[in-house]
């Protein structure tokens, strides 16, 4: 299970990355916007959970 969701995470990043590239050759402000929204998404809901394991 823990790598279903690993494997979720990394699949979500290439698409939040995919979307920010498709966006800027687009020019399409609101899916570079969602693009990122999506990756930094990503990044901060795992580094919250490693945040709380640490303590």
């Amino acid at each position: 299970m823990k790598y279903l969701i690993a494997l979720a995470a990394l699949v979500a990043v290439a698409v939040g990355a995919a979307a920010v590239v498709y966006g800027e050759s687009d020019d399409s402000p609101g899916l570079q916007a969602i693009g990122v929204a999506l990756v930094v998404g990503v990044i901060a809901y795992y580094g919250l959970r490693y945040a709380r394991r640490r303590r």
